[in-house]
């Protein structure tokens, strides 16, 4: 049993260690999708070595249970459409969140009714730590999926804010409650107030907020995760989750400073709840797509600015296509990427990836805007709190301070759009409305389609 135990715990650190390894791969495109087979390696190797522990049981159902998850992840990851991934990412993390309320709920319970059972205080508070963090990243999870999928609009109520801490504070009173009685009733409460509150957390929040508010999720999902650690006392899942949990909040963190916001001012500021702004005076102006694509002939600099357009319209193939059609006569070509772009993490990053465009040509906000006051023409695909103005210009816009890409500051503007109404935040753009700028409209695929075949008429 002791030699099984060593190996165990040496099995633990190696997935631990291949975490790392994995986690550090993922920050760089180049080496990214190799990170990913380490760290899946990481979650092999922990799971292998958990069949070691002695006294095991239900191991049948356990194989099954994996199966089935496996089979489902499997056909999950290969048919989802890469417009739904922010939706997927969103349902997977809140799946983690909710595992480890479960586990807390598996191991809290055994107290009850059992006064002989001992735990030390610090563990069993650890646990319902994770309990409730887990809990909140669950339902809160499964309403940002909704949200993402516009199938449930931003909900507002008098004293919301108040409602909310009550819940909070509620579910901490009931865990301490049920440390002192260990009552089956009192943790049930303290499980159903916890998610209520992760609900409550989640449908206020703005859509143009998802990217942080899922990332934010993430990070309490490896908080759970690690709390759930110490109360089984596997360092596995302690490592492991002290590393999604650090990673997590240190994105959340840095796209927050992005949107120049404070997370609690995402949480609590019911952004997109009032348009706000001042009012823009002139109209915008179309031009045909055939005349913009003729008008590329005669230009020597091209910044693609793709947004949540180009990927609900599943263009960045098009994209990429126009953009080398474009090289090979001499342009030079660049994509500009802001840091919340689309509606998770990367989002842009990922789609253009899948096109293939090489990562020379994807360029960072900071790295790029010193650029634009010698860009010919800037196209914006979809995008539009990114390229604001009004976040440098407009005090009562509720996006003012916001770091913005300077599409503003090119020479041309064409911006592909598919209507006239607003943007996912619900903010007016201003950029619309400048001499600038011309208003492309059509669905981005279609626009780019048809771009690439009038500049090949014209070769």
């Amino acid at each position: 049993m002791h030699n099984y135990s060593l190996i165990i715990q040496i099995a633990y650190y190696a997935a631990a260690v291949l975490f790392i390894f994995g986690l550090k791969r993922m920050g760089s495109p180049k080496t990214a999708a190799n990170g990913i087979y380490w760290a899946g390696l990481g979650v092999l190797v922990a799971i292998i070595a958990t069949f070691l522990f002695p006294g095991i049981h239900n191991i049948a159902l356990i194989l099954v249970a994996i199966a089935i998850s496996s089979i489902i992840a499997w056909w999950s990851g290969r048919v989802v459409a890469l417009t739904a991934m922010p939706e997927m990412i969103a349902m997977f993390n809140g799946m983690g969140g909710g595992a480890a309320a479960a586990i807390a709920a598996v191991e809290l319970l055994r107290l009850v009714g059992h006064p002989t059972l001992q735990m030390p205080i610090s563990v069993e508070a650890l646990g319902l730590g994770g309990a409730l963090i887990g809990a909140i990243s669950f339902t809160g999870s499964i309403f940002a999926f909704l949200k993402l999928r516009d199938w449930l609009d931003n909900i507002w109520f008098p004293m919301q804010q108040i409602v909310n801490l009550l819940f909070l504070f509620g579910s901490i009173a009931l865990g301490i409650a049920f440390v002192i009685t260990h009552s089956w009733v009192l943790f049930t409460l303290f499980f159903i107030a916890s998610a209520i509150f992760g609900i409550l957390m989640t449908i206020p929040i703005g859509g143009a907020d998802m990217p942080v508010v899922i990332s934010l999720y993430n990070a309490f999902t490896g908080l759970a995760v690690a709390c759930e650690g110490f109360l089984l006392n596997n360092i596995a899942l302690i490592i492991a989750g002290t590393i999604v949990g650090s990673a997590g909040t240190l994105l959340t963190l840095l796209m927050a400073k992005a949107m120049n916001r404070s997370v609690s001012n995402i949480l609590f500021s019911k952004f997109g709840a009032a348009k706000g702004g001042t009012k823009v005076e002139g109209e915008m102006k179309a031009l045909d797509i055939d005349d913009a694509a003729i008008n590329l002939n005669y230009v020597s600099s091209v910044v693609f600015v793709p947004g949540y357009g180009m990927a609900v319209a599943q263009a960045q193939q098009k994209v990429w296509e126009l953009a080398q059609l474009l090289i090979s006569r001499g342009v030079d070509v660049k994509f500009a990427i802001h840091p919340v772009a689309g509606r998770m993490p990367g989002h842009m990053n990922v789609l253009l990836a899948e096109a293939g465009v090489p990562y020379d040509y994807i360029y960072d906000m900071d790295d790029i805007n010193p650029d634009f006051d010698s860009t010919d023409v800037a196209i914006i695909l979809g995008a539009n709190d990114v390229v604001n103005p009004s976040a440098r210009t407009d005090k009562n816009s509720p996006i003012y301070g916001m770091p913005i890409i300077n599409a503003d500051h090119a020479r041309q503007i064409y911006c592909i759009k598919r209507g006239k109404g607003l943007g996912y935040s619900g903010v007016v753009n201003t950029l619309f409305f400048d001499e600038k700028t011309k208003m492309v409209y059509g669905d981005a695929k279609s626009v780019m389609n048809r771009m690439i075949q009038v500049l090949k008429e014209n070769e």
